[in-house]
């Protein structure tokens, strides 16, 4: 199944500042984070962030501020997301049917809310370049597993590509301006 920018929310989860440090190819990830989250924006995508006891573990990082500033940002303490009241009902006042997560860490929070997601009814993409771990074989583990249950596992091009539909529209012309960043 394609993606579809009219079906999809975009879900970063726990793209924290103390987490981000010991997160193995960092700049790779919150890169590509940024790149797709500022096309979501253009495409008028709904963004959720959660963060997970932001008190302990701080806020969504700075490299991501234009995005949460479109985003709206839902505090929670269980790994799945969907395990709290607040994430599930923001998440359905939404009314969509395929989520794009990307975040940290991929084998704990990324990994449950997917699998939660998934369970739930909703088609789940995950694009593995926008995913992060501590260990290169926790998140090779968790993709392989989510992959298993179901989760497209993508890339963050994909993702905008099959948003996008097709070339020669004013959205795709201003977006691949700046498309080999």
């Amino acid at each position: 199944m394609l993606l579809s920018a009219k079906d999809s929310l975009l879900l970063i989860v726990d793209a924290q500042e103390k987490l981000l440090p010991a997160i193995h190819q960092r700049d790779v990830v919150t890169s590509r984070m940024r790149w797709l989250g500022e096309i979501a924006m253009q495409l008028d995508l709904p963004i959720l962030i959660t963060e997970q006891y932001p008190k302990g573990l701080g806020y969504t990082v700075d490299s991501l501020e234009e995005i949460i500033e479109a985003a709206r940002v839902v505090e929670k303490t269980h790994f799945s997301a969907l395990r709290d009241d607040t994430f599930r009902d923001v998440l359905s006042e939404y009314n969509k049917k395929q989520v794009v997560i990307m975040g940290m860490e991929t084998h704990v929070c990324v990994l449950q809310t997917a699998m939660e997601l998934q369970a739930s009814g909703y088609q789940v993409f995950l694009p593995a370049d926008t995913v992060g771990s501590r260990r290169p074989t926790d998140k090779a583990s968790a993709i392989e597993r989510m992959r298993n249950a179901g989760v497209e596992i993508i890339t963050s091009e994909m993702a905008a590509f099959e948003w996008l539909e097709k070339s020669g529209t004013d959205t795709f012309r201003h977006i691949s301006r700046n498309w080999l960043k």
